[in-house]
């Protein structure tokens, strides 16, 4: 069962929502009057809030260009809450034009005169290199600085820097220790995180207790990869009292509702082979799959093109559908999608045309990917001139390749090989080494020509014994020559 893993994307500038610092909730006339009065006169915290109440519009029409006018004023005096927010509105372009330079001078000037808020800002930009020159070093200073003021964000940011190895020697404790003090504030990404850190155990002694701890905590809050892992927890019984199959689907369920793919996949995969006591319904797998393909998850876009491949599994059949998700998945890189498309194309089916060039193209894609089957059937196209010009030291070459990792088939064609007068090496003991191969693994055909060979003496010594031995085999999965051969053998 797949689970997510850590989160590697710094948490970006949240300044929006925090926009602005350090004001009153609500204005009325007399306290506007008041303020502006104050500001006019030069009161720097006056002149910092009529800015936060033009930008928000409490009290006065909202207006970013007279938010920017008054915060520059009092910034210009020192107001490093002013110094601040004037920084937002350069990052944002409210106001003012869009310069993350003139950010970058404000919120230094801010954090510079202890702004809570500012040096997380200055982290971020440093690590982005916006406004500046990209320098992680100087980035895990500004975290740090706003990591020790409690900044959960910062927090998180510099638990990350360690994690990585960005701007300060790789350290998982360290990562841990600053995820830790974050996640204690209820910060949902190093809650995640910290529950991956106790899973692997990185940074701390592995424990999964610990890990379902954390990714509870993260879960309960919303957290849709927290949700799903904590399914996958539930799911294989680590960290939990017992396996609980409810457990898992609930929180599994929770996160595929949310749109996390990871679950959506794992859901349509539950469905789909009737798993943690879940009935099997292809309808509902179709379902599921088909939002994580939507998402681009390669294995969700091959199971959906499986399932439209096959007869009645909650679609109708539709080859063509199940080539347009094949292809997805192959385009990805997908060696199973890729094989699967050659076969499809290989032989032609309702919806899609015969095309021996696109089944070569396919299978060529899987066979480099070690796909065996794909391997013995690029040979096979190679050996028949099918989709390529006929060669058969090539078709030698890839069914070799399938042989060697226990393709069957391949076993038994490369056997074959060796009787064959094209073959410049005929060595019937070598033929005989790949038909016991294919035939020990119940490949019929390979065992009716194992008992061919013991028969007639051809590449081991005569033996009417093991002949009728793989004969029996063969014939016991259906194969009629090996029962023809068996009966000729009882009648002498």
């Amino acid at each position: 069962m797949r689970s997510t893993p850590l989160r590697f994307l710094a948490v970006s500038l949240a300044l929006a929502a925090s926009l602005f610092a350090g004001a009153a909730s609500a204005a009325d006339a007399p306290a506007v009057a008041k303020t502006r009065k104050a500001a006019e006169q030069g009161d720097a915290a006056a002149q910092s809030t009529l800015g936060w109440m033009y930008g928000k519009g409490e009290g006065v029409a909202q207006n970013d260009a007279e938010a920017v006018k008054w915060f520059r004023k009092a910034a210009e005096q020192g107001n490093p809450q002013a110094q601040y927010n004037l920084g937002v509105m350069y990052h944002q372009g409210q106001g003012v034009a869009q310069n993350d330079a003139e950010a970058v001078k404000w919120w230094r000037k801010a954090a510079e005169q202890g702004d809570a808020k500012a040096p997380y800002s200055l982290g971020w930009m440093y690590s982005k290199g916006q406004g500046v020159a990209q320098d992680d070093a100087e980035a895990v200073k500004w975290y740090r600085k706003a990591a020790e003021q409690g900044d959960a964000k910062a927090q998180f940011n510099l638990g990350l820097m360690y994690h990585q190895g960005q701007g300060v020697a790789q350290n998982d404790a360290e990562a841990v220790k600053w995820w830790r003090k974050a996640a204690e504030q209820e910060d949902t990404e190093a809650q995640f995180n910290l529950g991956s850190m106790y899973s692997k155990g990185k940074g701390v002694a592995q424990d999964d207790a610990e890990a379902v701890k954390w990714y509870r905590k993260a879960a309960e809050q919303g957290d849709a990869q927290a949700q799903f892992n904590l399914g996958v927890m539930y799911g294989t019984g680590r960290g939990v009292k017992w396996k609980d199959d409810t457990e898992a689907n609930k929180w599994i369920r929770k996160a595929a509702e949310q749109g996390d793919v990871d679950a959506q996949y794992t859901l349509g995969r539950i469905y789909n082979m009737g798993l943690l006591g879940v009935a099997s319904s292809p309808a509902e797998a179709v379902k599921w799959y088909r939002k994580a393909a939507e998402q681009g998850d390669v294995e969700a876009q091959y199971s959906l093109g499986n399932l439209y491949a096959a007869a009645g599994r909650g679609v109708t059949q539709d080859y063509a559908e199940a080539v347009k998700w094949y292809r997805k998945a192959a385009e990805q890189g997908n060696a199973h999608a890729q094989f699967s498309l050659g076969l499809i194309y290989q032989y032609g089916k309702e919806g899609v045309a015969q095309n021996y060039a696109e089944a070569v193209k396919w299978y060529r894609k899987a066979a480099e990917q070690g796909n065996a089957t794909a391997q013995y059937n690029l040979g096979e196209r190679y050996e028949k001139g099918q989709g390529v010009a006929q060669d058969y030291a090539e078709a030698m070459k890839w069914i070799r390749k399938a042989a060697e990792q226990g393709d069957a088939q391949a076993q038994l064609f490369f056997g074959l090989s060796y009787r064959l007068h094209n073959n410049p090496v005929q060595n019937e003991a070598d033929g005989v080494e790949w038909f016991r191969k294919a035939a020990e693994q119940g490949n019929a055909n390979a065992q009716y020509v194992l008992g061919l060979s013991y028969a007639a003496g051809l590449g081991v010594p005569q033996s009417d014994a093991e002949a009728t031995k793989w004969y029996r085999k063969a014939a016991e999965q259906g194969h009629e020559g090996a029962r023809k051969a068996l009966e000729k053998m009882s009648s002498r």
